[in-house]
């Protein structure tokens, strides 16, 4: 089972480092802002410092996760363990976050927010789950 612990968190800091790059290095291009956050051109001024600094909440959350699963492999397994703990509760509560604001309709229109949530929190939840088991 712990294997399968490490793979789910090893590919939810994937998925963190890929939206790292969309916000942090591409968030300026149409096909990015536009397609996946779904904010206008016009808009990119007055969103482009919060995308930057959020891709690199997101890229420290992947490497934390990595460092997490490298320790407990490494024979280091408590702090691994509370690590990646750690790390999936936080992505799996920003999620949630994700959640409520989509129910909000904060920013945009309701419900087109859901593939952020799943994005973000299934993961790392089900790594939280294998883990109780």
């Amino acid at each position: 089972m712990t294997a399968v612990v490490w793979v789910l968190a090893l590919l939810a800091a994937l998925v963190h480092i890929v939206v790292f790059a969309w916000e942090s290095l591409l968030f300026h291009r149409p096909g990015v802002h536009r397609r996946i956050f779904l904010v206008e051109s016009a808009d990119v001024p007055a969103v482009g410092l919060w995308a930057f600094c959020v891709g690199f909440y997101n890229l420290f959350l992947a490497l934390g996760m990595v460092g997490g699963v490298w320790l407990w492999a490494a024979g280091e397994e408590s702090a691994g363990r509370i690590l990646v703990v750690y790390i999936c509760l936080f992505m799996a509560l920003g999620a949630l976050v994700l959640l409520v604001a989509d129910r909000r309709a904060m920013g945009r229109p309701r419900g087109s927010g859901v593939g952020g949530v799943v994005g973000e929190g299934a993961l790392p939840l089900a790594a939280l789950v294998v883990m109780a088991l």
